[in-house]
């Protein structure tokens, strides 16, 4: 994989910073949670795809591609906080509470499962790959 630079990893770590404020903030019923989510999860996201595989081992692809997964994930949560914080997709009430009321909490939930496992399933591979040559 890819190394990120120093100036990268720093972003990478402030995009996850900005994730844990945002979404904690969120369940403290703070209006401004999605507006410190968003940039974080976009820093986050922005930096994970500069991190690239190039190599030919199926199972670090697969898992990069369910890395990625967990970062549109990421993205989608971010949306659904938005939509969260007020009405803006003109939807009655009732479809509102159904299908988008506090559902970022569940993608959020999702997303960070799959990117524990690719993260830690990817170092797993890459530590064996090295181990081999």
């Amino acid at each position: 994989m890819r190394q990120l630079s120093n100036v990268e990893s720093i972003l990478l770590l402030l995009g996850g910073l900005l994730m844990v404020v945002g979404s904690g903030a969120s369940l403290f019923l703070q209006s401004w949670a999605p507006y410190v989510y968003a940039p974080g999860a976009l820093l986050f996201v922005a930096m994970q795809l500069r991190q690239r595989y190039e190599g030919s081992d199926f199972v670090i692809r697969r898992l990069r591609r369910i890395m990625i997964l967990s970062d549109v994930l990421f993205l989608l949560a971010a949306l659904l906080m938005f939509a969260n914080t007020s009405n803006f997709l003109g939807i009655q009430y009732l479809s509102y509470v159904k299908y988008v009321h506090n559902n970022w909490i569940v993608v959020l939930l999702v997303a960070a499962v799959l990117q524990l496992y690719a993260s830690h399933r990817i170092a797993h591979e890459l530590e064996k790959d090295a181990k081999k040559r």
